[in-house]
């Protein structure tokens, strides 16, 4: 499932259980597949993270000059 898809089940996971109008066994289904893909959205999130890098310029031959971006904490 693409990532895109993953926060829009969230959504939804998220307006049904504030709806209120789910069984208690439905809202802790729900929970669970909730709490998976919230899991699994920010491990994708970390590792794109860890791909992209902070462009400073262009060096004499053209070619980008990067260095590794760094996240605020």
């Amino acid at each position: 499932m693409k990532f895109e898809e993953k926060l829009n089940k969230l959504e939804k996971i998220v307006d049904g259980m504030e709806k209120g109008e789910l069984s208690l066994e439905q809202a802790l289904k729900d929970f669970e597949e909730g709490v998976r893909l919230t899991r699994e959205c920010q491990k994708e999130l970390t590792d794109a993270e860890q791909k992209v890098k902070k462009l400073l310029g262009f060096d004499e031959s053209n070619k980008p000059v990067t260095e590794e971006f760094q996240a605020i904490d």
